[in-house]
C-alpha cells in the first residue's frame, strides 16, 4: 500500500500526513507514506482542494481534514 498526501505544507496538509501514519500503525498495516508538494501533481490528479490523500495512485480523500475516526474507517474499508 502507498499512500500519499498531496498539499502545500499548510497545518491541514501536515497533520494530515501525521494522522495517516497514525491509523496505518492502529490498524497494524505495512504502508509506504509520502508527502508530496508539487502543485503539478494536484493538475494530475485532478485535486481542486487541499489536503487530498491518494492511496495506490486513487484520491480517496480532498479538501477535509477528517477524524482519526473517520481516517481509521477510510482506510481500512480500502485495506481490504
Amino acid at each position: 500500500m502507498k499512500f500519499e498526501v498531496v498539499g502545500n505544507g499548510c497545518r491541514k496538509c501536515n497533520e494530515l500526513e501525521k494522522r495517516v501514519r497514525e491509523a496505518i500503525s492502529m490498524l497494524g498495516l505495512k504502508a509506504e507514506v509520502e508527502h508530496t508538494y508539487d502543485v503539478s501533481r494536484l493538475i494530475e490528479m485532478g485535486i481542486v482542494s487541499t489536503p487530498a490523500l491518494i492511496l495506490d495512485g486513487k484520491v480517496i480523500l480532498s479538501g477535509m481534514l477528517p477524524t482519526m475516526e473517520y481516517l481509521v474507517s477510510l482506510i481500512r474499508s480500502k485495506a481490504v
